[in-house]
């Protein structure tokens, strides 16, 4: 029986597509150990979102042939979407295999194996087709991707927003929405295992339906799914700002399961940078959604991404972007140092910023968003709070509030997969103490 291990880098949707291959490998027969074992075959599913995805992508794949000289090593995802020219110059990597290609892994594989045992190599190293030309959504068969207690549900992929920075919409194609009803049985079944929470993901879940004939957007799925017997929490990805509307919140008000936790994708608040960014809303455009989400939902959390050091970034504009945020006040807040991207209108503009200034204010912003959760979890001493616990680490059962918040709770009982109610006692920077 041959081995198979996977190393995943990057997102959900990454993750997501790693089951896949791994269940495909599966049912073909073969076993799967850990990416820290010796392997027959290494599949690194890479990222490129920053040049630091690139740079770990390529150190896994060349750290896996030291486990084993012999093994197949297969780089597949994004970054050998996008960089398929520079992949195939590693000796070490054995083939190259682009988005499209993951569905049908095991087949390349194995096709690679046979022409290895002959004396003719017949197949080429490098197959990536041009995900532009995709034009449906690609599924995987009947799998699922669970995260602890919660399932991660695929329902699209690709990107048509072509932000200056961003080099996804090249390895991920257009935009491609997956049929509801494919998601809608996947969640069925996900219900009768037991599963409580399911988390909507996809590369702009925001797009979901647009390229469907019939008038049917996410907000439609997400009504389709509150209906499901036994699942009690509908959980978000991030999402584009501009899905915020009126109909939408009043729609979604409705809906008991979703949660009220929101990661609204900003990058800067500064109208300059996020027109040089592309993006296609304004900062006073942001902050009407941010009041209408907290207007309507009480509890809601609102988290966010930046990115520092963006191309023409003078101190007045981080400055703007500084005051924005101190406003907005973001439960927590990812923030990123621009990385070029080749291929990108950003990689070539002027004004590039000093590393050593795109990490100055990368601290700052750090700091700010340290200081805003630990100043929201404090007020939640004292109120009653729903958590559903998924682990436990040395003696203490964590688990996430519905607006995912953590939540720790010392108890010698086994939480895992149960939700209930309990009062926050304490609270720390990164999470709250229920009893």
């Amino acid at each position: 029986m041959k081995t198979v291990a996977f190393i995943t880098l990057g997102c959900k949707v990454n993750q997501y597509e790693t089951n896949a291959m791994t269940q495909q490998f599966i049912e073909k027969g073969y076993k799967i150990v850990e990416h820290t074992e010796k392997a027959d075959i290494y599949i690194v599913n890479t990222c490129t979102v920053t040049n630091m995805s690139d740079r770990k992508s390529r150190q896994m794949l060349r750290r896996v042939k030291e486990l084993n000289k012999e093994a197949i090593i297969v780089a597949c995802g994004c970054y050998a979407q996008v960089a398929k020219e520079e992949l195939e110059k590693i000796e070490e990597i054995n083939l190259v295999l682009g988005n499209n290609e993951k569905k049908d892994i095991v087949e390349y594989v194995e096709t690679y194996i046979k022409s290895k045992n002959t004396e003719k190599q017949t197949i080429p190293k490098v197959q990536t087709e041009d995900v532009m030309n995709q034009k449906e959504f690609v599924e995987f068969g009947n799998i699922t991707f669970t995260e602890k207690t919660r399932a991660v549900i695929k329902i699209q992929d690709g990107c048509d927003r072509f932000c200056s920075y961003c080099i996804i919409p090249y390895a991920r194609g257009r935009v491609r929405s997956r049929k509801p009803e494919h998601i809608l049985s996947e969640i069925q079944k996900i219900a009768k295992e037991g599963i409580k929470e399911v988390v909507i993901t996809g590369i702009h879940i925001a797009s979901y339906g647009k390229d469907f004939k019939q008038e049917y957007r996410l907000i439609d799925l997400l009504e389709e799914m509150n209906e499901i017997e036994g699942i009690e929490r509908i959980r978000l990805g991030s999402i584009e700002p501009l899905l915020i509307t009126e109909e939408f919140v009043y729609r979604l008000e409705k809906l008991s399961k979703v949660c009220h936790q929101f990661h609204l994708s900003l990058q800067s608040g500064c109208d300059e940078t996020l027109k040089r960014m592309n993006r296609r809303y304004t900062t006073e455009e942001f902050k009407d959604i941010t009041k209408l989400l907290r207007k309507t939902f009480e509890d809601a959390i609102l988290t966010t991404d930046i990115i520092v050091g963006f191309p023409g970034e003078s101190e007045e504009e981080f400055e703007k972007t500084y005051t924005f945020l101190k406003e907005i006040k973001f439960y927590k807040m990812h923030v990123f140092k621009y990385s070029p991207r080749k291929g990108t209108k950003a990689a070539v503009m002027p004004n590039q910023i000093d590393g050593n200034k795109k990490e100055e204010r990368s601290k700052r912003l750090i700091e700010l968003s340290n200081k805003n959760e630990k100043a929201y979890n404090q007020q939640y001493i004292g109120k009653e709070v729903e958590v559903l616990f998924e682990e436990e680490k040395d003696g203490v059962w964590q688990g996430h509030t519905k607006n995912y918040i953590l939540a720790h709770y010392k108890t010698e009982e086994n939480m895992e997969n149960k939700m209930i109610k309990l009062q926050c006692q304490g609270a720390e920077q990164e999470y709250i103490i229920v009893n």
